[in-house]
């Protein structure tokens, strides 16, 4: 996987460190040996690691210690309640918290509300996706926003699907 992932960066003229390849909990836990090993050679190539829906399934820290990741993705679960319930919101400050004492990245997916991006900012979130930035597009019309240098407008109704990230501290 490695090798195929740096032919192609090497092929496109793309950075690795531009890429950040999410990795569901579940699929690191199926076979965790194998998938630290190839998550090892990734980032040896430079490549980000984030890991999606962090908290919501086989949570071991002793796995996130041992895991070369870059990155946690505070789920849609717990960014669903913030700025009403307070247990959510103490959740995801752990979770900010946590990235932040292992020097990860932390983004937060699911913002669909204003209310929900403010908390985010309080709690000190650096980024995040949902359906309050954008609907899901075909990767032709994200590449044209990428080529444009601007971002999409933002949606008109939420739906499930996450989105692209963006930053929240601007």
């Amino acid at each position: 996987l490695a090798s195929m992932i740096a032919t192609a960066l090497q092929e496109s003229a793309f950075p690795a460190s531009a890429l950040t390849l999410e990795i569901t909990e579940s699929v690191v836990m199926r076979d965790v040996r194998r998938n630290v090993e190839h998550l090892h050679a990734l980032r040896e190539i430079g490549v980000n690691i984030s890991i999606d829906d962090f908290g919501t399934g086989y949570s071991s820290l002793v796995y996130l210690k041992r895991l070369p990741v870059t990155t946690l993705k505070i789920d849609r679960e717990f960014v669903d309640g913030l700025g009403q319930d307070p247990h959510d919101s103490a959740i995801v400050a752990a979770v900010i918290a946590l990235a932040r004492a292992l020097e990860l990245n932390v983004v937060a997916e699911g913002v669909e509300t204003p209310r929900q991006l403010a908390e985010l900012r309080r709690l000190g979130c650096g980024a995040a996706q949902g359906f309050l930035f954008s609907r899901p597009v075909p990767a032709e019309e994200a590449g044209r926003w990428v080529l444009a240098g601007r971002a999409p407008e933002p949606a008109d109704e939420p739906t499930q699907t996450p989105t692209r990230g963006v930053r929240t501290d601007r």
